[in-house]
């Protein structure tokens, strides 16, 4: 407890193995309270964004689906939950439901084989670079996702595939980070919030929509 009797550190973080004085029913109502006002929070968020985000994800999605269909492939990754979001995201396009279909879209992060023998051989800021640099071609996608924009192999594995003349898409978080500031990414969107909870709930929404907006631009053309 701080000196004005209120939670510190670990308290702070984990208040129901440190119940406080109004006892189980205060605990309650200060969880069912924070809980409504992180469901607004996100809610308007997710609302802000698509309006403002709207024309970007339409013109990404057209390169993206321009590129399927000239027979490109997708590479998305990221570290941590971003990874999980990036295998999220490729599931999307690679098991779309019917009537769309499957598209080439892949997950370095999940070939273990390739991501441990790079980052115990070489170093793990060349997991994705690497990865890129053997699987891209000129007209591919190439998609990181991170909640800083910050992360140094996210970054090198842009930098290869805008080297390699992909097109390049980024998920950020913050003010967007070393990535907003790097010419390597040609779409970029970034979530202006400075909790790593609401960035990746909101990168969730707009990964969502710009896959759809990718599957409908493929059945237009079809």
């Amino acid at each position: 407890m701080t000196a004005g009797g209120e939670p510190g550190g670990v308290e702070a973080l984990y208040p129901f193995l440190y119940p406080a004085q109004g006892g189980l029913d205060a605990l309650l109502a200060d969880a069912e309270r924070s809980t409504a006002e992180k469901f607004t929070e996100i809610a308007a968020l997710r609302a802000s964004l698509s309006a403002r985000l709207k024309p970007a994800l339409t013109r990404c999605a057209q390169a993206v689906a321009k590129s399927f269909a000239s027979g490109g492939r997708l590479l998305a990754f990221g570290n941590g939950g971003s990874a999980t979001d990036a295998q999220a995201f490729t599931t999307l396009l690679a098991a779309p439901p019917p009537p769309d279909r499957p598209l080439p879209a892949f997950c370095p992060a999940q070939d273990t084989a390739s991501l441990t023998a790079l980052a115990n051989d070489v170093g793990f800021e060349v997991v994705f670079s690497r990865q890129v640099a053997a699987l891209g071609r000129r007209g591919d996608v190439a998609v990181g996702l991170s909640t800083s924009g910050g992360s140094a192999n996210l970054l090198r594995g842009l930098e290869e595939a805008a080297r390699l003349g992909m097109v390049t898409v980024g998920f950020a978080g913050y003010d967007g980070g070393p990535m907003a500031g790097s010419g390597a990414v040609d779409h970029l969107f970034v979530v202006p919030s400075a909790s790593v909870h609401r960035i990746q709930e909101a990168q969730t929404t707009l990964y969502h929509r710009l896959g759809e907006l990718t599957l409908a631009a493929l059945r237009d053309a079809r």
